[in-house]
Formats: C-alpha cells, sequence, structure tokens
C-alpha cells in the first residue's frame, strides 16, 4: 500500500469519527432528532434537548477536531494525486480544502458549544436567543466551510469527468457532490461525513 492509500485510508476513519461526532449533537439518547427548523421555537428545542447529556457536546467538540485533522491527510492525499495530471486543478483542490478544513473545524466546535451553552443555561428563552445570535454572528464559518467542499468536489469531479485522470468517468460517482445530492432528502444526521467516507473508500479501492 503506497503513501496516497494510506492517507485515504485515514480519511475514511476520519469521516466516519466526524460523523458519529455530528450525531452526538444531532440525536439525543431516545430517539429524537434535533431539525434546525425549532430554532425559532423554543418549547421544541426544550423538548428536543430535555435528555441531552453536557458530555455529548463537549465530546463532539474534542474528537471532532480529531476527525477533522484525520480528514485532512485523504484530502492532502488527492492533491497529491491529483497534482500527478493537472497542477491547475491540484492547487484550486489545496485551496478550497484549506478553507474547508479551516472553517470547519470552527464550524463545528461553534456547534458544540452552541449546544453547550442551550443546555447548560437551562433550555430558557434568553438561553435559545443567544445561540441563535451566536449562529448569525459566526456563519460566515459555516458558509466558507461549505463552499471550499462544494469547489474541492467539483474540481475533482470535472478532472475525472473530462478524463484529465486515469480514472474511467464513471469514477465521478465517488465524489461528495453527487453522494450529496442523492443523500440530502434522507436527512442522516452527519451525511455529509458519510458521503466523504464513501468517496475516499471508493478513490481508496480505484487509485
Amino acid at each position: 500500500m503506497n503513501i496516497i492509500k494510506i492517507l485515504l485510508l485515514i480519511a475514511v476513519v476520519g469521516h466516519i469519527l466526524c460523523g458519529y461526532c455530528d450525531c452526538l449533537l444531532t440525536y439525543v439518547p431516545g430517539g429524537k432528532r434535533f431539525d434546525v427548523k425549532a430554532l425559532s421555537d423554543n418549547k421544541k428545542m426544550a423538548e428536543t434537548f430535555g435528555g441531552m447529556p453536557l458530555k455529548n457536546p463537549l465530546l463532539s467538540m474534542l474528537l471532532g477536531c480529531l476527525a477533522l485533522f484525520m480528514c485532512s491527510a485523504g484530502y492532502y492525499g488527492l492533491y497529491l494525486w491529483m497534482k500527478a495530471y493537472s497542477e491547475v486543478t491540484a492547487v484550486i483542490m489545496l485551496v478550497s480544502v484549506a478553507l474547508f478544513l479551516v472553517f470547519g473545524v470552527a464550524h463545528h466546535v461553534l456547534c458544540g458549544v452552541a449546544e453547550w451553552i442551550y443546555i447548560r443555561m437551562g433550555m430558557t428563552v434568553d438561553a435559545r436567543g443567544a445561540v441563535v445570535k451566536l449562529f448569525k454572528d459566526t456563519s460566515v464559518t459555516m458558509i466558507a466551510c461549505y463552499v471550499g467542499w462544494l469547489v474541492f468536489g467539483i474540481a475533482l469531479l470535472m478532472a475525472v469527468v473530462t478524463g484529465r485522470t486515469d480514472l474511467p468517468a464513471w469514477a465521478c460517482v465517488f465524489n461528495i457532490v453527487p453522494l450529496f445530492i442523492v443523500t440530502i432528502p434522507l436527512r442522516i444526521g452527519g451525511m455529509g461525513n458519510w458521503c466523504g467516507a464513501a468517496m475516499f473508500l471508493g478513490l481508496l479501492v480505484l487509485i
């Protein structure tokens, strides 16, 4: 197994771990799932997070940072792999994934902090107001994170589809963009990370 495959394998584990961290924030023990629409209704939010232990957002924040660090290995591995075919595409991928990872860590931590604050403050109306303001004031982290991820996915997709790599065109299915578009209606917690794990696993086999 060469170094690139090792890096891709690390990213598979990283995205699975990050998906688990997302689920720690999204699912409350007992089966309840948080819906962002509930942010406008404190009664629904309080009902949802009533059984959420404080350790869940804390664990999600800490493990999430480790998980995204592991993911960075795979994205760097794809940069090294693409560099042999197109240096321009490789640079686009490197810059966009740097944007995704730097702001992604901040976004992940802020989500955990917001949930921790809401629960710790007793899930009151004031607590909801503080959380909503935090999300609004730091929304740039979420936007930059997903813009970087989207640009990375499109750059990789176009390189494979147009034949700039030695992969067959159908291998473009192992890409975060088509995988996310197909699976988003399922509304499963951590869906982006499950798509990332699938992408790296598929490319691990094909490259």
